[in-house]
């Protein structure tokens, strides 16, 4: 969209009448009619559609900057859509029509979405999961990783000849966690591969394992402490639980309407190469 001064002035003009309206002048609604192309009505409505769909470079300029644009947009475009008259192809309409449909059916997952995701529900959904649920343990370890069993060896040697974990880890580890003394943070169970959590649930505070071997070598692992994990508050996992009554709600809904509308199924048999035949619409 080109703008320009025409455009701007145009757009504050636009603006101004209709901040000057008279008392008693008919009230705008997204029916009020802006331009009429060949009969056809642009409205308030179609213009705040439009300006929604703009590209995102866009979405950031001020209505006054974009006013013109989009109402030219909406004329030229009208304007040529009739110019076409009956000439209308068949893959256009049918692509209309699958426009039409999904859009109506967004309308309709976007109300049950609305419906279902609510304090009421978000708060049941994390009372269903976490009231009763048991207590988990988080671990703040450290790791060495090499490539063979023989340096990992090496490493717990040394450690236990009084080498400092972290500073061995600056020097010996090949893993990302290496420049950092080979700290990992913290995590729970499930964040690490198999082989490795199960080392690590083994150890106590402060103690370091025999070599492990995973799929990205050989590690020796120091748990630096354990604590019992506190559940998380609703705000940290509302995204979360929202998400998951959203597919529920949009699940049962769909099997819903399925149950309730009558569908009938051709049963002539379909190769499903006929998918590519484009011929079929090219009327």
């Amino acid at each position: 969209m080109q703008i320009t001064n025409k455009t701007w002035g145009a757009g504050l003009f636009a603006l101004a009448m209709a901040a000057s309206l008279p008392a008693g002048a008919e009230e705008i609604t997204a029916d009020t009619v802006v331009a009429t192309v060949g009969g056809a009505d642009i409205t308030l409505g179609h213009m705040i559609v439009a300006r929604q769909t703009l590209p995102q470079q866009y979405q950031q300029l001020e209505p006054a900057v974009l006013w013109e644009g989009i109402l030219d947009q909406l004329m030229q475009q009208n304007a040529m859509a009739q110019s076409l008259g009956e000439e209308v192809t068949k893959a256009t309409q049918l692509s209309i029509d699958n426009q039409i449909s999904g859009l109506l059916a967004g309308e309709a997952i976007g109300k049950v979405v609305r419906d279902a995701v609510n304090d009421s529900s978000l708060q049941a959904a994390y009372e269903a999961r976490f009231a009763d649920a048991e207590p988990t343990k988080e671990f703040h370890a450290a790791h060495i990783l090499v490539a063979t069993e023989d340096e990992a060896k090496a490493i717990r040697e040394a450690l236990d000849g009084g080498a400092d974990f972290a500073a061995l880890a600056m020097e010996k580890s090949t893993g990302p966690s290496g420049p950092s003394g080979g700290d990992l943070g913290w995590f729970g169970p499930g964040m690490m591969v198999p082989e490795f959590e199960q080392a690590v649930m083994a150890l106590e505070d402060g103690q370091v394992s025999d070599p492990v071997q995973t799929q990205f070598g050989w590690h020796v692992v120091k748990l630096n402490e354990s604590r019992i994990a506190d559940a998380p508050s609703l705000d940290e996992v509302r995204a979360e639980l929202a998400a998951e009554i959203e597919n529920a709600a949009v699940t049962e809904a769909l099997a819903a309407v399925m149950d309730e509308t009558d569908v009938v199924k051709s049963e002539m048999e379909f190769d499903p190469g006929l998918l590519n035949n484009l011929d079929l619409i090219a009327e």
